[in-house]
């Protein structure tokens, strides 16, 4: 079964253009779970446009299903994690400064600095991934990172998708078996929405879990987040 991660970072960035606390992050969070989401997301950046440090901390008591911390491996992330210790540790490599993801891990030029990194992670015994591009070459490297997942970065797939689909879910076809030839757990995320998410899932039937917010949340808008969040789950709801 895939399992279905929201990301709430889009609800953070509701309620920090006021002010206040509405809406509610933690409430959400509660309320996505109980609507089906099996487990919350976030990305806490250094000038915590979206999800906030308090916001962490008191999620981390909260949230029921997976927690998922994604983040560049600072000092800063590095402090967070270990004083959340989430089910999961994502590592991405985008600078502080970026809008939102847009590239994975080259993991051969940071092979030794990752390894470290998910060393003390795992000390801390938090599952790890690193976010990465359907490139073979990649892959090897990765494995010997240490690291117990890779989530694929799709905005590619994404991307191309509307003009030729088959042509678009190919690379991480390719990416995706490797990855369960050595033995790394298989994470996705990024422009993942209702009209490609069903395809990928049906390429990729062993997906151990998506991490979807800015759609999902943009779709909420009009069907509500609860069927929002059932239909997302309708389109991994497919037999190996």
């Amino acid at each position: 079964m895939t399992k279905l991660s929201v990301n709430i970072n889009k609800i953070a960035t509701l309620r920090n253009a006021r002010g206040a606390n509405n809406p509610d992050l933690v409430k959400v969070a509660l309320d996505a779970e109980r609507f089906g989401a099996q487990g919350i997301t976030v990305h806490p950046r250094p000038d915590e446009r979206h999800i906030r440090y308090v916001d962490v901390m008191e999620l981390k008591d909260k949230v029921q299903t997976e927690f998922n911390i994604e983040g560049y491996p600072d000092q800063r992330y590095m402090e967070i994690i270990r004083l959340a210790r989430p089910a999961q540790a994502t590592l991405v490599p985008d600078p502080p400064e970026a809008l939102t993801s847009n590239t994975g891990w080259d993991t051969i030029k940071h092979q030794e600095m990752l390894q470290d990194i998910i060393a003390e992670l795992h000390e801390y015994g938090v599952r790890t991934s690193i976010f990465i591009n359907p490139e073979t070459k990649y892959f090897e490297a990765a494995k010997a990172t240490g690291t117990d997942r890779v989530e694929l970065y799709t905005e590619p797939y994404a991307s191309r998708y509307p003009q030729d689909r088959e042509k678009a879910v190919a690379p991480y076809v390719e990416v995706a078996k490797l990855a369960r030839e050595l033995g790394l757990g298989l994470n996705a995320g990024h422009d993942l929405d209702l009209h490609n998410l069903k395809y990928l899932k049906e390429n990729i039937p062993y997906l151990d879990e998506v991490s979807i917010g800015h759609a999902l949340i943009c779709d909420a808008l009009y069907y509500g987040l609860e069927n929002t969040i059932q239909m997302y789950r309708r389109q991994l709801e497919i037999e190996n």
